[in-house]
């Protein structure tokens, strides 16, 4: 299906088409990807780039940074944005970058500003001065869009900003002329004109393209209250989009291509790096680490668990390092929390400071590898973008839920490990009593009912010859002196109990 004013317009040649798919969270390793894949599409001899939108957003410098590598791109190749179906935030700032816009069936576009999310309380709007920063970059980058691609600078502002009406006008002497003004315009240009005299009026409808008919339109198109996001129909009506595309298929023909684009998908590596990325994978590989950790205290020298979860926890933090979500900073304060929790355990006694403060930092280092970095605003800063907060929260579910599931992973080691075949097979089982005891070393001599002499004082314990042997032994609690003969009366594995014989005793064969 194709659809919308300026479906018409296209370029006089037929041109190779390539669709770079782009879905999902955007971070450094989409920019990477999209970087390494249009390389591949123009060295193809590819004059025609679509990058098919499908993402909630994600990192603001990955988006600004991509935004670059498009309009750097766009010197020699044609860049299209085929929003399908959403590119909302950074998603909606890459779009405009692109040279032009086809939308989907039942697709949007817009909702790119920055936000502050307050436990208990919800969305806030930001401080003056810290809108201005952190919007200052996005707004810049959407003003160039605008600039260069032909598109409403109004509106491209209302997708990044909140406070500010926007409506809708066209002239009143039934020409062709509309455009788009603030409410405080709106209000100078009709409330307080007198009726007579307006030249402007608010636009009560626009043509609907796959109806062909006139549709009502609410005015205004964005309240100072919410952010500008327009469906398909809107995006071609206010001259965002160029028409709409359903299917793959019409790209041929909408864009004037030699024939179907070929498709440059992320590579398997780029894919298995973004998995590792995902809440799930990095909260199962935090529970390894902390069950590998426990069993490598708990039994010092078996190596496979303290190995499995250091490399768990390598895994963890070099998957967001790789998609930029942490940097050099996050991974000296996790040494730092190492440390100390190190010295808590090896060197100071108890639990105390240094303890609790590795544990705090640690956590910290964690928690940030899942937000996002913000333009202009220093390491360890609050998020104030939609897409940092959503990070945020995410890290804390994955944390709390990680540790939750690590308790009740150790309780089963501790409770069903020791008897199962795998821990038989890894770890020696504790010695009988008989395995312990110390071998005999008079196994001939001094048995039950031989006569000795003591050769030294008993006091109980001493020794005693017996034949040419000397024999440690214990009399039953009193003393004996040297020389007098003893008998054995019993023997406990080395232990040899004698008593003392009369000088008329007879010794017991």
């Amino acid at each position: 299906m194709l659809c919308g004013p300026l479906a018409a317009d296209s370029p006089g040649t037929l041109s190779k088409g390539a669709v770079l798919p782009i879905r999902g969270v955007i971070d450094n390793i989409m920019r990477d990807s999209i970087e390494r894949r249009l390389g591949e599409a123009r060295a193809a001899g590819t004059t025609t780039i679509i990058f098919e939108m499908d993402t909630p957003g994600g990192q603001v410098t990955s988006a600004l940074d991509i935004c670059q590598i498009i309009k750097t791109a766009s010197v020699d190749v044609r860049t299209v944005a085929w929003v399908h179906p959403h590119a909302f935030s950074a998603g909606a700032m890459i779009s405009v970058a692109c040279d032009e816009i086809w939308m989907s069936g039942h697709s949007s576009i817009g909702d790119c500003a920055p936000i502050v999310v307050v436990p208990g309380t919800g969305v806030q709007p930001l401080p003056e001065a810290e809108r201005a920063k952190a919007e200052s970059p996005i707004l810049n980058e959407f003003r160039d869009s605008a600039a260069r691609n032909g598109y409403d600078p109004l509106l491209s502002r209302a997708m990044v900003t909140v406070g500010e009406e926007v409506w809708w006008l066209e002239k009143v002497d039934g020409s062709d002329e509309r455009r788009f003004v603030t409410g405080e315009a709106k209000k100078r240009l009709i409330d307080e004109t007198d009726e007579d005299e307006r030249e402007w009026k608010v636009v009560e409808s626009y043509l609907e393209p796959t109806l062909g008919k006139e549709m009502p339109l609410s005015q205004p198109v964005d309240r100072a209250s919410d952010l500008l996001t327009m469906s398909q129909y809107d995006a071609v009506a206010f001259g965002f989009a160029r028409g709409i595309l359903a299917k793959s298929v019409d790209l041929v023909d909408a864009l004037e291509l030699t024939g179907p684009p070929t498709y440059f998908e992320m590579s398997g590596w780029e894919k298995f790096a973004s998995v590792l990325n995902s809440p799930i994978v990095r909260g199962i590989l935090l529970i390894i680490a902390l069950l590998g950790g426990y069993l490598e205290f708990q039994s010092p020298g078996l190596i496979l668990p303290g190995a499995t979860a250091l490399v768990a926890l390598a895994i963890f933090f070099a998957a967001p390092y790789a998609a930029g979500l942490a940097n050099i900073w996050h991974l000296l304060v996790l040494a730092v929390g190492l440390i100390l929790l190190g010295v808590e355990i090896f060197v100071i006694p108890g639990f105390g400071i240094a303890g609790i403060a590795g544990i705090v930092l640690i956590g910290f280092a964690v928690l940030a590898t899942f937000v996002p970095a913000e333009p202009e605003l220093p390491p360890f800063s609050m998020p104030s973008l939609p897409a940092t907060w959503k990070g945020l929260v995410t890290g804390v579910k994955v944390l709390i839920g990680s540790l939750c599931l690590s308790l009740v992973g150790i309780f089963l080691l501790v409770r069903y490990l020791p008897e199962s075949r795998l821990a038989r097979g890894v770890i020696t089982a504790n010695p009988e009593a008989d395995a312990l005891a110390l071998a005999d070393t008079h196994p001939t001599v001094a048995l039950v009912g031989d006569v000795g002499v003591v050769t030294g004082d008993l006091r109980p314990g001493g020794q005693a010859r017996f034949g040419q042997e000397i024999v440690d032994v214990h009399s039953q609690g009193e003393f004996v002196e040297a020389g007098r003969r003893v008998q054995v009366i019993s023997r406990e594995g080395m232990q040899v109990v004698v008593r003392p014989l009369l000088d008329d005793d007879k010794a017991s064969s």
